[in-house]
């Protein structure tokens, strides 16, 4: 049951949060191209597909998001298996899941979809769109290096049974 569980964790991890990860790391870029942020002839210039693509990400890191719920479960069974619940590597990958979760859901999220609101809205979209987009992108990669410290926690934690 062990193994069972231990894998069904470590694909959800591989799909949805890998899946997370890409897709939250282009959004600001797409994002930008579809206010039209970047001009004189910028990677970041206007671009028709632009905003097909930024809706796409986002609904991509919202799905997935969901379904990385799996991944604690599953972990956490896993956890219960082999009597490391307490573990001290356990806990702080659990405290540094937590925080990566509430900053998706909480900030990550809500930014993206406030970006993909002001490129529908032909009042003014580009107006301070850099800024949003930079700063949505700082935040991305804090969530990207937040998971990649649990997957060295998981590899790497004391007293692991693998030897290394």
């Amino acid at each position: 049951m062990t193994k069972f569980l231990l894998s069904v964790h470590v694909l959800a991890a591989i799909l949805a949060v890998g899946s997370i990860t890409v897709a939250a790391s282009m959004f600001p870029r797409y994002a930008l191209r579809a206010l039209g942020g970047g001009g004189d002839g910028d990677v970041e210039a206007a671009d028709d597909r632009a905003p097909g693509i930024a809706a796409l990400l986002h609904r991509v890191c919202r799905a997935y998001a969901v379904a990385g719920l799996a991944v604690p479960v599953f972990g956490i069974a896993t956890a219960v298996q082999l009597d490391v619940l307490t573990d001290a590597w356990l806990i702080a990958s659990l405290i540094l899941t937590m925080i990566a979760a509430g900053l998706l859901a909480l900030v990550i999220l809500p930014r993206q979809r406030a970006l993909l609101d002001r490129a529908a809205d032909a009042s003014d979209p580009a107006r301070g769109a850099r800024r949003a987009a930079a700063r949505l992108a700082m935040l991305t990669g804090i969530f990207n290096l937040l998971w990649a410290t649990v997957t060295v926690l998981m590899i790497v934690r004391p007293g692991s049974t693998t030897g290394a």
